[in-house]
């Protein structure tokens, strides 16, 4: 008997790993995540020139990575705005957001969204006395950061940085997730 091979695929592989986006999204999909709000300062371009911007993005690729030094790892799509400011600036923030803080997740993970500056608007949030950025009032924690190391990453750049402030800002309640490509709460 003659050893017979399988039919070959019909459809697009585009990686020569063999799975394909919509594999990857849908298998990773299935990961349950916590939701954070990274802000920063961009800083005025001279100090006679119009006042600097607050920068905010929502992400549920962020993770800690060390206890001694105290460090985490947030994942940027590389050109965002985010990404090309953080190049930059080494100070930013994270808000650790809760499950009534939906509106805000989905806001500042808008594609096409509006101005940032409108975005913070009508948002409860106070300056991080170390890194400059908003912080959001009523997050479960917020985080002030340095940039210690960048690392590129296929599409993505990790931002590793180390924490110079943490406050636990807001009262206890239960964390916004983000499973299935929806926001969730545990319940």
């Amino acid at each position: 008997m003659l050893p017979t091979t399988p039919a070959p695929r019909t459809e697009a592989i585009p990686h020569p790993e063999g799975v394909s986006n919509d594999e990857f999204r849908a298998a990773m999909s299935r990961l349950a995540a916590g939701v954070v709000l990274v802000t920063a300062h961009e800083p005025p371009l001279s100090e006679d020139g119009p006042r600097g911007d607050d920068v905010g993005m929502t992400a549920t690729a962020f993770t800690s990575v060390s206890l001694d030094p105290p460090l985490v790892l947030v994942s940027l799509r590389n050109g965002s705005r985010m990404d090309d400011l953080l190049a930059e600036q080494p100070l930013w923030g994270v808000s650790l957001l809760s499950e009534h803080q939906r509106h805000i997740a989905g806001r500042f993970a808008m594609k096409g969204r509006i101005s940032d500056r409108l975005l913070f608007e009508d948002i409860a949030w106070k300056r991080g006395e170390v890194c400059g950025s908003p912080l959001v009032e009523g997050a479960l924690a917020v985080l002030e950061c340095r940039t210690e190391q960048r690392v590129e990453a296929g599409d993505h750049t990790l931002v590793i940085g180390r924490v110079l402030n943490a406050g636990l800002a807001g009262p206890d309640g239960g964390p916004l997730t983000y499973f299935r490509g929806r926001y969730r709460h545990l319940g």
